[in-house]
């Protein structure tokens, strides 16, 4: 049964941009809070704007606004270039250049074999979800293929919200058509006729770049009916979203696409098997579904042989300005923390690293003696932290715990949705909290344990990823920076 569609300025209601320009002064995210002391002009223009937005995904410039144009770092350090190739040659934009770099051969490839071969690929490949939760992707891809149903649906989810990432910014950007055929070849195998594009709305330069990607596509008879000769045909549309960070989480984001208030949906059932429009749902963020083609044409096989322990194949990481080098890198996972900071990276730019936040604001803070830990999702899962989207923040001695307490309970206070308690109401708090401490007032002496409760409250009851990534930067921060966090509150 479809859900009732709420009224539409309820759903209005929710978003912080919706009537904004698609000009900002500057940016709130994490990335360029900590490289805030950089640049005396950027900041404050960033706080004084409103609405605040919390990533512009130029982390690598932080602290960066609209009109910074620079271009990242970017490099490959894995033995197999599965997803850099075409940025590493500056992009590639225009659809007769991306068939000469042997796009479009996947779909050729995939059109003339069993459904179920790729999906076979696919889980072999041991491809997990680059979004944040690792969910295999093989899984979704068989249950949304078993799925008895006269519609299913595509969706690519291009929220890419987490502060401190920016490697779907440039896929979209400069590679437009890869997702395209990654989309394609997802809906041939699962058995979908079309596909959405959930695109965040601060990337505007990306929205005309797929838009003209997806009509040379239609042009070439690479999307439409009858794709290639085949009998098969699928379609993809763009959905602009309005400026909200819980949209990143999936059934969120359908409501959206909905057009009804962007709130997380209750589970069971899962989306493959009632998700958009209450059909079966594959959905895969930009990175994730650039996998593909790969997988395709070299084997399920041969990517599952590319990084180590259930980790497998390559992720890109974006590392932020106060890294000698900031850019975007491909890694195999398995290589250390260490070597991405101090080799990729190179270090600090200038001062003492004091910790990285990996995976973007809602995850945990790594300790500089935890930097040999190697980088997949247990491994970083076992030490608080996670892999995330792939963003890597690091920050120096100029910026305090507490600091960093109220940053980030600041951002989870304006993007809650509202609909658990301790999230709506406990994130003000802990970041009221802080901000005090930050100004120079006396704690009360109860302060301590009313925040560590709220952080209980916040892992144990959140509906969504949003509350428990709050509690989860919280505990690591009590866990690693215990000492500091103590003297706040002497």
């Amino acid at each position: 049964m479809k859900p009732v569609l709420r009224h539409p300025q309820a759903a209005a209601s929710f978003y912080h941009l919706q009537s904004s320009s698609l000009h900002h002064a500057g940016c709130q995210g994490l990335a360029c809070f900590v490289a805030r002391k950089r640049n005396t002009k950027c900041w404050p223009a960033a706080l004084a704007q409103e609405p605040r937005v919390y990533c512009l995904g130029k982390c690598y410039g932080a602290p960066s606004n609209t009109d910074d144009a620079v271009r990242p770092l970017m490099a490959s350090y894995a033995s197999e270039t599965v997803l850099l190739g075409n940025l590493l040659r500056g992009g590639v934009r225009e659809l007769d250049e991306y068939r000469a770099q042997g796009g479009y051969l996947a779909l050729h490839q995939a059109l003339w074999q069993p459904a179920d071969e790729l999906v076979k690929q696919v889980e072999q490949s041991g491809l997990r979800g680059r979004g944040g939760a690792g969910f295999p992707a093989g899984k979704k891809w068989a249950s949304v293929r078993a799925a008895q149903a006269g519609k299913k649906f595509v969706v690519a989810n291009a929220d890419e919200g987490d502060a401190g990432a920016f490697s779907d910014r440039f896929l979209l950007e400069d590679d437009p058509f890869r997702l395209i055929e990654a989309m394609t070849i997802a809906g041939f195998a699962v058995g979908a006729q079309r596909g959405y594009i959930y695109l965040r709305k601060e990337y505007p330069l990306a929205l005309p770049i797929l838009q003209s990607a997806i009509q040379a596509a239609r042009s070439a008879n690479f999307l439409g009916e009858k794709i290639l000769g085949s009998g098969f045909d699928f379609e993809i549309e763009i959905v602009i979203g309005q400026g909200s960070y819980v949209c990143g989480e999936e059934t969120a984001l359908l409501n959206s696409i909905e057009k009804r208030r962007p709130e997380v949906r209750m589970r069971p059932p899962w989306i493959c098997a009632q998700g958009l429009f209450g059909a079966p749902t594959l959905m895969h963020n930009v990175e994730t579904l650039a996998a593909v083609p790969w997988i395709v044409t070299h084997g399920g096989k041969a990517y599952q042989q590319l990084g180590f322990s259930r980790s497998r194949g390559t992720k890109l990481v974006s590392l932020n300005s106060l890294f000698r080098r900031p850019g975007l890198y491909e890694v195999e996972f398995g290589i250390s923390l260490r070597k991405i900071v101090e080799d990729i990276g190179g270090g600090l730019a200038q001062g003492k690293l004091k910790g990285v936040i990996v995976g973007g604001p809602l995850a945990g803070i790594v300790p500089p003696q935890l930097l040999d830990t190697p980088f997949g999702y247990e491994e970083l899962h076992a030490i608080g932290a996670e892999v995330g989207h792939g963003g890597i923040i690091a920050f120096d001695e100029q910026t305090s715990i507490a600091e960093l307490m109220e940053q980030v309970f600041r951002f989870g206070a304006f993007e809650s949705c509202g609909k658990c308690t301790p999230c709506h109401f406990g994130s003000p708090v802990v970041a009221n909290m802080f901000a005090a401490l930050n100004r120079g007032e006396k704690p009360d002496k109860t302060d301590d344990a009313r925040w560590r409760d709220i952080i209980e409250s916040l892992a144990q009851t959140s509906f969504c990823g949003h509350g428990r990534g709050l509690a989860a930067f919280a505990q690591s921060a009590a866990r690693y920076y215990s000492e500091e966090l103590a003297a706040c509150f002497r």
